[in-house]
């Protein structure tokens, strides 16, 4: 499938729109390892792969003809094509932690409440409905693209709250000459970076930040960084974005050819904040389509962190 950033006038809006986002859903390659895919608080300064799969697990990698990230490669397989089992370590916990640190983390103390409520004094219903349905939910690690599943997860309780679609509130002053307030909402989103003038026209402050970039730019939530992260400043329900390096994130930012650059990044739902018996924080609980959250997420395992608190 070829699918290239085209000037608005050259296409249809309506074709563009789907040939953009097919290749937005195909630049950060998060997929499950299931068998069955503005305020900013600076406390410091500092996706989405379309995915199908067989019955038994074999996935037919349309983003891998781009060369773009797959969590299975990602994970160490030597055969890209034997199915993740369940739960089975990531990567990222065998290179970054050691026996007593994994040993920490099944008897930290997971904080489900806001840590700190004197730091930012913030209330949500839709955070609130965000983390009850999650909660609740039977299906827990659903499977798919990390961006679908925090988005579903978004809307979902968006409209449970308000009764609508988040998009008929998306203020006016989002759109731009080249795009409607819905279409810069998504391409902010999935992070739709490109050499194109379209994704460089976006506002560069929320650009590469994913869910918190988009959701912050359409006035609902407060951007938390990288130190606020992890200094406590996050509420549950909170939607994050993180980048594996640094320096995708920052080519991401500056507008690149995502299939030449293959970033790696995740899209998840911040649940709570994990302790140890002295009380610091030592993990994040997260929701994602069942990739990582299975165990608490650690400072070393992505370089840059972003998430907004919803004031919704």
């Amino acid at each position: 499938m070829k699918c290239i950033f085209l000037n608005p006038r050259q296409k249809k809006r309506s074709n563009y729109l789907t040939c953009s986002l097919l290749l937005s859903l195909l630049m950060m390659g998060c997929l499950s390892n299931k068998k069955i895919k503005q305020k900013t608080i600076l406390a410091g300064s500092d996706q989405n792969a379309l995915q199908s799969t067989s019955n038994t697990g074999s996935a037919v990698h349309e983003e891998q003809a781009y060369g773009f990230d797959d969590h299975q490669l990602i994970r160490g397989n030597s055969d890209p094509k034997t199915p993740m089992q369940p739960h089975t370590a990531d990567s990222l916990r065998i290179q970054l932690t050691t026996p007593e640190e994994n040993e920490i983390i099944a008897k930290a103390i997971l904080v489900e409440e806001f840590a700190n409520p004197n730091i930012v004094d913030i209330s949500s219903p839709v955070a609130d409905r965000i983390v009850e349905n999650y909660l609740n939910s039977t299906n827990k690690e659903p499977g798919g693209h990390c961006l679908s599943v925090s988005k579903d997860r978004f809307e979902k309780a968006y409209k449970e709250i308000y009764g609508h679609l988040l998009y008929q509130d998306l203020p006016d002053s989002m759109g731009s000459k080249f795009y409607t307030p819905k279409e810069v909402f998504n391409f902010l989103y999935v992070s739709a970076s490109g050499t194109h003038s379209g994704w460089r026209s976006l506002p560069e402050i929320y650009r590469g930040k994913g869910n918190a970039g988009a959701i912050a730019y359409a006035g609902m939530g407060t951007l938390v960084d990288s130190s606020g992260v992890w200094s406590g400043h996050l509420r549950p329900g909170a939607l994050m974005q993180v980048w594996r390096f640094k320096d995708d994130y920052e080519q991401v930012v500056r507008g690149v050819n995502v299939k030449k650059l293959d970033p790696y990044g995740h899209s998840f739902i911040f649940i709570g904040y994990v302790r140890d018996e002295k009380k610091e924080i030592i993990g994040l609980k997260i929701a994602d389509q069942g990739f990582q959250s299975y165990r608490p997420l650690r400072p070393r395992d992505y370089q840059v962190w972003w998430a907004v608190n919803l004031t919704i």
